[in-house]
């Protein structure tokens, strides 16, 4: 039999805890829902973000409300998002969940129109954005990572060659931790243009044709790709950390080439 409508209810969350151990992070993993950008000049772009949402709980708390991660989610389904609101929805968990510092994270798919270099027939681009953002009552801390697909070209493979050269799809993956905001298209834009060739979604033949004679022309190792990448965003305002990793994933070979580089500014 079900209890009556307005019976109060046990909150065992809320009761003590005794084996005091405290949980740095707990909450929720892995749950979608809706997420609205505001772009920089006004626009918004509708997308679909896997969130987590954690609290730190005390010593003494047996359990955090669960619910109200989802409930907040819910709230701002809607809600057109900034880089600073997405700071300031972190902020206004703590209170919810009765908690001194906690994270949101999101992960989502990023769309940029892009012409083709010749022809400039528009198509869209995607990429993987996350955003995190770290908060305590009277601050936050702000980590954005951006995974952007380039194309490299063996300089050693173009070199002993009497002709052609192999080249691959890349994988370069920024994160950036920062007090301030960043305009990420800005940011995708600097890094694409370290590649052998920046790569589109759509490209007509005289495209293929300045694309595969670009990217011979400016062959890249991934040790040149991923340097020419960090002095791109070493002098970013505002920039605390950051780690770059470039993957490129051998046309020649069953393994990737791979580089890490990290630094604080």
């Amino acid at each position: 039999m079900s209890e009556p409508l307005g019976t109060v209810m046990p909150d065992v969350q809320s009761s003590f805890d005794p084996r005091h151990i405290a949980i740095q992070r707990v909450g929720i993993r892995r749950i979608k829902s809706p997420l609205v950008l505001q772009q920089p000049d006004g626009s918004l772009q509708s997308t679909v973000g896997e969130w987590t949402l954690t609290v730190f709980l005390p010593e003494t708390e047996k359990g955090t409300h669960m619910s109200r991660f989802a409930a907040l989610l819910f709230e701002h389904r809607q809600t057109p998002m900034t880089i600073q609101r997405f700071q300031q929805l972190a902020v206004d968990m703590l209170p919810l969940l009765h908690a001194e510092q906690g994270d949101i994270t999101v992960t989502f798919p990023y769309f940029m129109t892009k012409k083709a270099p010749v022809s400039e027939v528009p198509s869209l681009m995607d990429y993987q954005i996350t955003w995190m953002a770290k908060a305590w009552r009277d601050s936050t801390e702000f980590t954005l990572t951006i995974q952007v697909p380039v194309m490299s070209l063996c300089p050693c493979s173009k070199a002993i060659s009497e002709y052609g050269a192999h080249n691959q799809r890349s994988h370069i993956t920024v994160e950036l931790v920062s007090r301030e905001a960043f305009n990420m298209d800005e940011i995708i834009r600097k890094i694409e243009h370290q590649g052998a060739s920046e790569l589109w979604t759509l490209l007509k033949r005289p495209d293929e044709k300045f694309v595969t004679e670009h990217s011979y022309d400016n062959p890249k190792f991934v040790e040149d790709l991923i340097r020419d990448v960090a002095a791109e965003i070493k002098g970013l305002p505002g920039l605390l950390r950051y780690k770059i990793e470039a993957e490129n994933f051998e046309s020649i070979h069953n393994h990737s080439a791979y580089a890490v580089i990290e630094g604080e500014v």
